[in-house]
């Protein structure tokens, strides 16, 4: 019994899996743009069951209040998760 639960156990840790380089870079150029400074979005409209509506959202990362670089930010993202260099610059736009 325990010999089918730790091979369930150790199948289901090797499909999770580490994810590709691609996705990693993107995720920390996520961090880095979100280093860049505050970020906000509002919504204004009305709907048919309330009326006018406005909404907003701010928000700020460590990082940003730090005053931390953001291509500093990527590439200590990148090789904490990957253990190397970014194999490309980060789009930050």
């Amino acid at each position: 019994m325990r010999g089918r639960l730790l091979s369930v156990l150790v199948l289901a840790v090797a499909a999770c899996g580490a994810p590709d380089p691609e996705t990693i870079l993107r995720q920390c150029e996520d961090r880095a743009r979100a280093a860049q400074g505050p970020d906000a979005d509002v919504t204004v409209g009305v709907n048919s069951a309330d009326g006018p509506f406005f909404e907003g959202r701010i928000s700020v990362t460590g990082d940003a209040l730090a005053g931390r670089d953001p291509l500093v930010v990527y590439e200590e993202c990148v090789i904490r998760r990957t253990g190397a260099l970014p194999t490309r610059p980060p789009v930050l736009n």
